[in-house]
């Protein structure tokens, strides 16, 4: 592993020497940009705009804009000054619970080991909290970037994930749509806790796997090969129309057996409703077909009577112009 950074943790008058490794990987295939008439990779150029010109490292520097068009500029030495004393220390401040901690503030997950004479000390440490059950939040500066971070036992080893500030993270308040506070229906409730109950399950994350890495690398072995590569086409799911029908097939579809589904749901899963359909409509074709005064027999509901339409009454004037 590539060290990411080197510091020490310390806790009160107790000073860790350790290294950093970084815990996680992105393996996101990286697609690079073509130039399709000759098939040369394509850069970026770094050009102003103004001069019209490219520029390289050593005249690039780092400004704020603080009104449009506006800068204040930056050297490199006043950015040192500001993460020079930070940027080699965690100082933890406080243990809380883990589970008091939102997931929404977790950022990026590191591995720390023990540098050079630290081993006791890290032991010392990883075993109180392993015991007390508590994790230290801390201060970490990495790459200029100051952010909180969370200590914790993981294994035999201790990690450390940085966490957004609370200013950091949006209110929920401010996410447009959410539904209106309202009753719940206690029968869809009830099937709602049910499914969820039948699909509980320990957490097992090696039996995850990401499908779409998979298939997008098998393309590039095809086509490195030269076969023709053909991606069969997803299955359409049917649209949900009757809520407590979806619940009822999603749990008999999880334990693999039949159930009533109540007189609630007549009417609304497919089979039903299209069988009575059937009839309904066999029996009107029946009728039409039937001669004037002939009873029709439905299978489902009996003999259907049939009212032979009436003669039409003559007109008086007809009846003159006759005589």
């Amino acid at each position: 592993m590539h060290t990411v950074w080197k510091g020490a943790i310390s806790f009160g008058l107790v000073h860790v020497p350790v290294k950093m490794f970084s815990a996680t990987e992105d393996k996101d295939i990286s697609l690079r940009y073509i130039h399709k008439e000759c098939g040369s990779p394509l850069s970026y150029v770094r050009k102003c705009p103004v001069c019209e010109k490219e520029v390289g490292w050593e005249e690039i520097g780092k400004g704020y804009e603080y009104e449009k068009g506006k800068f204040v500029l930056f050297d490199k030495e006043e950015l040192d000054q500001l993460t020079e004393e930070s940027s080699k220390n965690i100082t933890i401040l406080d243990f809380v619970d883990l589970t008091e901690i939102d997931p929404i503030y977790f950022q990026k997950t590191y591995y720390l080991s023990p540098d050079q004479a630290g081993t006791n000390a890290y032991r010392l440490l990883m075993e109180a909290m392993r015991q007390t059950g508590k994790i230290g939040i801390a201060k970490i500066s990495i790459r200029s970037k100051s952010s909180l971070a969370a200590i914790r036992v993981l294994e035999d080893c201790l990690a450390i994930e940085t966490i957004f500030y609370p200013d950091e993270v949006r209110p929920v308040s401010q996410v447009p749509g959410l539904p209106e506070a309202g009753m719940v229906s206690d029968k869809e409730l009830d099937m709602a806790k049910l499914l969820i109950s039948q699909l509980s399950t320990p957490f097992e994350p090696e039996k995850y796997t990401d499908d779409y890495r998979q298939r997008m690398l098998d393309l590039i072995s095809h086509k490195v090969s030269g076969e023709e590569f053909h991606i069969a086409p997803s299955r359409q799911e049917n649209n949900v129309i009757d809520l407590m029908a979806a619940l009822q097939a999603s749990i008999e579809a999880v334990q693999h057996i039949p159930a009533d589904p109540g007189p609630s749901l007549a009417g609304s899963v497919g089979k039903p409703k299209t069988a009575a359909a059937a009839k309904k409509k066999t029996a009107k074709a029946k009728t039409a077909e039937a001669a004037p005064g002939t009873a029709v027999v439905n299978e489902a509901t009996g003999p259907i009577p049939v009212i032979a339409p009436k003669a039409k009454r003559r007109s008086s004037k007809s009846k003159e112009t006759v005589s």
